[in-house]
């Protein structure tokens, strides 16, 4: 008989009363209760840890039963499988990749669910990585990929990427669109495992309505449609119920839980609304669903960048404003601490490195950003979303603090230009202006500045001429589009609005010349006509 290891809580506990013991026996004795006390401890602690376990032993033993539902395949036995069986939802995946993991317990779970309900799709895996002649013959390029094919035909999967959305759009691609719902009981244990669906009250189902509901279920890839002729039925799943006989309306787990269809029994029509209410108030952003947000018809999008447990805190707060804007602006959080999902956005603002938390917005239609500069509170926020929505927000463009100047050794400045000064410095300039425009990563922008500062040391005495530059990487401006880098502008006095575009590769006496031919001799020619002017005075 083997002795039983004591557990590391055991260890702890046993610790913690050894130098209470110690330190009682050093001023009175220990009766019986408190030893009755110690040992009623212990025994609490040993069950928490059984009831742990068994919990933790329980999950694994779902997980590891869902596993063993998904095939395995192969070089040998993949093309077999697809040309043998009607319906095969295939995941391809390589081991090293952190989204495979993350979809694979999900793909499981929903090949069990499936299994429970009776239906034919059959769920299979492939090592892609293992397995390149497999990937190559059903088309596995990236990862994870997941495709259906029907009776030996693909099609691309465009589901959700839970467990229960993957069986929705399974149901729906295998004949299943919508579920029939028969009983109080069966609505019931329908809106337990449910987080979101479609409801269709119909007194038949029957006639041109119902046939526009069916079709739009079918169409529909991510929420689950269920109909019922009963209302009382209906009334489970909606309790607000506006029809006996004649209803549609969307069901959600979350403070806007029920949403009512208004217009006409169209499949686009249905279609739309769902798109535009399917999404919760405010959506957290995750790898899985990143797709299908960027995607969304809302083009008015207002992003929460924010600590977990910050976000916490004023929940409540971005839903009620978030209510007032529903449908007209969608509200996204992103754990700043994501750096996948976060720094994207962030970078556009100039803001990688912020670990506050921030609220910026993008109008989607014309391509523009903003950032909330003033305090978040809801009075606040809600100024932002409605001048949103109302197009008088002033666009942000990501801009440098402004430097002060400082000549080199010489004496000679060029001056450094960021977002919020190239209007001031560069458009409403009454001198003339050569812009070097570079970015950290440009191979060629050293050899550039090196030119571009002998020319400001050699014309340093031309009064109608600044040399400048500006980093593009850091500092943005609607007028300042540049594709290539190093970029040399040249901005006339007489016309800003139509930079001249010089080549980078030119030459220093290139450019000298330039500077000469449309800086120097004009300012010569002022000279001379201010000095004819004086002599025929005299």
């Amino acid at each position: 008989m083997s002795a039983t290891r004591p557990t590391f809580r055991f260890i702890i506990v046993a610790l913690i009363l050894l130098g209470s013991f110690i330190s009682v026996m050093a001023s009175e004795p220990v009766t019986d209760d408190d030893l009755e006390d110690f040992e009623e401890l212990l025994a609490l602690d040993e069950e928490e840890e059984r009831e742990g376990s068994q919990v933790k032993s329980s999950e694994a033993e779902v997980l590891s039963k869902a596993q063993r539902i998904v095939l395995d395949l192969s070089n040998e036995n993949a093309e077999r499988l697809i040309e043998d069986s009607e319906f095969v939802l295939v995941l391809g995946y390589a081991p090293w990749c952190p989204r495979s993991a993350e979809l694979m317990p999900r793909f499981a779970e929903a090949a069990m669910a499936l299994r429970e309900m009776g239906n034919s799709l059959l769920l299979a895996k492939l090592d892609a990585e293992r397995y390149p002649k497999a990937a190559s013959f059903l088309g596995i390029k990236g990862f994870p990929t997941l495709l259906l094919f029907v009776n030996g035909s693909s099609q691309v999967y465009t589901g959700g990427f839970s467990a229960e959305e993957i069986v929705i759009w399974a149901r729906k691609k295998t004949g299943v669109p919508v579920i029939r719902m028969t009983s109080i009981t069966e609505a019931e244990e329908f809106h337990k495992k449910h987080q979101i669906f479609v409801l269709g009250l119909f007194g038949k189902f029957e006639g041109s309505d119902y046939e526009e509901f069916i079709k739009a279920a079918s169409a529909d890839n991510d929420i689950q449609f269920v109909e019922a002729s009963n209302t009382e039925v209906a009334k489970i799943l909606f309790p607000d119920i506006k029809s006996n006989n004649h209803f549609l309306g969307l069901v959600k787990s979350e403070p806007e839980q029920y949403a009512t269809f208004e217009d006409t029994f169209k499949k686009d029509k249905i279609l739309q609304f769902l798109e535009y209410n399917k999404f919760p108030l405010v959506t957290i952003l995750t790898e899985l669903n990143s797709i299908r947000v960027y995607s969304s018809p809302i083009k008015l999008q207002v992003f929460i960048f924010a600590e977990a447990d910050e976000f916490k805190n004023f929940l409540l707060l971005l839903q009620d404003v978030a209510r007032k804007f529903k449908s007209k602006i969608m509200f996204v959080y992103i754990d700043i601490a994501e750096d996948n999902l976060a720094k994207p956005f962030l970078t556009l603002f100039g803001l990688e490195e912020s670990e506050k938390t921030i609220v910026t917005a993008f109008d989607n239609r014309i391509s523009s950003k903003y950032l909330l500069e003033s305090d978040l509170t809801p009075s606040n926020v809600e100024e932002f979303c409605s001048r949103l929505l109302h197009g008088t927000l002033s666009p942000y463009f990501k801009s440098e603090p402004i430097p002060e100047p400082i000549p080199d050794n010489n004496g000679t400045t060029i001056q450094t230009i960021v977002g919020r000064t190239f209007n001031d410095l560069v458009l409403s300039s009454p001198h003339n202006v050569l812009l070097e425009v570079h970015t950290p990563w440009c191979i060629n922008c050293e050899t550039t500045s090196k030119q571009i500062k002998k020319l400001a040391k050699h014309f340093k005495s031309l009064n109608n001429l600044i040399f400048a530059r500006i980093d593009a990487s850091a500092n943005e401006h609607p007028k300042l589009q540049i594709d290539d880098y190093p970029t040399l502008l040249f901005y006339p006095s007489s016309d800003k609005s139509n930079p001249i575009k010089l080549s980078a590769k030119s030459s220093l006496k290139e450019l000298a010349v330039f500077i000469n031919k449309n800086v120097k001799d004009g300012e010569d020619r002022g000279i001379q006509t201010h000095d004819q002017t004086t002599k025929d005075e005299l």
